[in-house]
């Protein structure tokens, strides 16, 4: 999971501290997760799922689909 963060911050040519600032944490904070020194609590992982346009799951590493669910109308 924890590769999966680093990479697609990579991917999208950003540093730990623009991501850290869409999070609203600090930039040791963020490293501390893409690093596995920290838990990574679920509205983090929603808003990184969101950020990165792909599933929870994903990011976990439950599944190597990156594109996200699609919604259910409710």
């Amino acid at each position: 999971m924890y590769r999966r963060l680093r990479n697609l911050r990579e991917d999208t040519d950003k540093f730990q501290t623009d991501i850290a600032e869409y999070l609203k944490c600090s930039q040791v904070c963020y490293s501390h997760y893409e690093t596995g020194k920290r838990d990574i609590p679920t509205d983090v992982l929603t808003a990184l799922a969101a950020y990165y346009n792909t599933s929870i799951d994903y990011l976990l590493g439950v599944t190597d689909e990156r594109k996200p669910y699609p919604r259910s109308e409710r």
